[in-house]
């Protein structure tokens, strides 16, 4: 047997074991193995920032647009099958431009492939701000290509840079992720009315955390990471290619991502205009996807932290599934004065969630390289899963003129997710006897 099959042997005996790919020791000579103890803590805070500000711009694009959706369509003359299409092109671009980030990261670098993306997300959110539906659409396409750029290169980022860490730090990227979303959500419907009930510089103004996440991390790179060698994890992945397309963990991991993902977006983009029709007010509407957000948020740290000690995540991810599709379905269909607690066991459900999905990218992978591949994968294909969410939404409420096609969607879609989860949460390592 050869030096790379018995890595490989390796890999598959810790998964049996019982040992966490998460905290087994990277393989020698990937150049994204931990740098030494102290230079780790010279760089972790700085390193941290980084994280929390790129993530901080990772979600804004998608809530920001559904508190004011009826506005748009309204000033724009978008059908709901239009607006549908508004709601989903930023998320099929995270599919579409997901699995360039790889081969971008090897030719120009990780950092500056993410510093790229972050200009993407502030150019396509400042088109927004033109109020014209050819400019929300383009806009959109351009913010979720940055989107679905960093979005693949995190988990790997993650991995290389707190090897020791990483449950810890997914969930204060979680975190983070659903804080921006929250805030967006909160804020862009009161934004509008501050401005005289302009929706297109509510929309722009998400544009300045865009412009000063770039601004930071260009510095921060500039100093601490600006000698690391380029491509890393991304490049040694991309040079492997291809054995992830034939393991069944690789699609079960895929299928909980994307599944979970679809459900994320279709209340991102419907839930403010469901509860609309119900009877709040825009500004309520927003309010109530911002709890549901906010309770993400307080999911997200425990939820890898505590997940990480377990020897499989099979259970949690089915359950917070399952929870996530009734709290929904009970939202269309219960007492309005109900909104604010099933909004909230929602965030906590699909906050778990996502959470578990990130994470289990990285535990199902034997190290850095793997995650990135993975996560490519996972993401590439999930997204433009996820996307089918919205549109599908859309396309059902003018056929239906009601919700009640949301509400089957989510439960099918909820209860795919759980056995998926439940598969892919299984103690084991994916391309065992593939990656090399």
């Amino acid at each position: 047997m050869d030096a790379t099959g018995k890595r490989d042997n390796d890999d598959a005996n810790r998964g049996a074991r019982g040992v966490s790919p998460m905290t087994a020791p990277l393989r020698p000579g990937v150049p994204t193995a931990a740098p030494p103890a102290g230079a780790r803590l010279a760089s972790r805070w700085p390193a941290a920032v980084v994280i929390v500000l790129i993530a901080l711009n990772l979600r804004p694009a998608f809530s920001s647009i559904a508190p004011v959706l009826n506005e748009i369509m309204a000033d724009t003359g978008l059908t709901a099958t239009g607006a549908s299409v508004l709601t989903t092109a930023p998320v099929l671009c995270l599919g579409l431009f997901g699995p360039l980030a790889p081969g971008l990261a090897r030719r120009i670098g990780t950092e500056r492939t993410i510093l790229a993306a972050l200009f993407a997300i502030l150019l396509g959110t400042g088109l927004r701000g033109l109020a014209n539906a050819p400019a929300l659409l383009m806009g959109s396409l351009v913010a979720g290509a940055g989107i679905g750029i960093g979005n693949v290169l995190m988990p790997g980022l993650l991995k290389r840079d707190f090897p020791d860490r990483a449950p810890l730090m997914t969930g204060v990227y979680i975190m983070t992720l659903s804080i921006g979303a929250a805030f967006a959500a909160a804020t862009t419907a009161p934004l509008r009315a501050a401005l005289g009930g302009w929706w297109a510089g509510a929309l722009a103004a998400w544009t300045v955390p865009a412009a000063v996440a770039m601004a930071v991390t260009g510095v921060v790179w500039a100093r601490q990471l600006g000698r690391q060698p380029m491509g890393g994890a991304a490049a040694s992945a991309v040079r492997r290619g291809g054995g992830l397309w034939r393991d069944r963990l690789a699609w079960q991991v895929t299928l909980f991502m994307g599944l979970q993902s679809m459900l994320a977006y279709v209340v991102f983009g419907w839930m403010a205009p469901m509860l609309r029709s119900r009877g709040d007010t825009a500004v309520t509407a927003g309010l109530v996807v911002s709890v549901s957000v906010v309770f993400q948020i307080i999911a997200a740290l425990p939820a890898p932290i505590l997940a990480a000690r377990m020897r499989q995540q099979s259970a949690p991810a089915a359950a917070a599934m399952l929870v996530a599709a009734v709290s929904f379905v009970a939202l269309l269909a219960a007492p309005l004065s109900w909104q604010w607690v099933l909004a909230a066991v929602l965030g906590l459900a699909q906050g778990g969630a996502f959470s578990l999905a990130i994470l289990i990218i990285m535990l199902r992978a034997g190290d850095s390289d793997a995650a990135a591949r993975l996560s490519g994968m996972a993401q590439g294909i999930g997204y433009v899963m996820a996307a089918a969410g919205p549109l599908l939404v859309g396309v059902l409420h003018d056929r239906g003129g009601g919700w009640n096609g949301a509400g089957w969607l989510f439960v099918v879609a909820g209860l795919g997710a759980a056995v998926a989860g439940a598969l892919a949460g299984r103690n084991r390592l994916v391309g065992s006897s593939r990656i090399a």
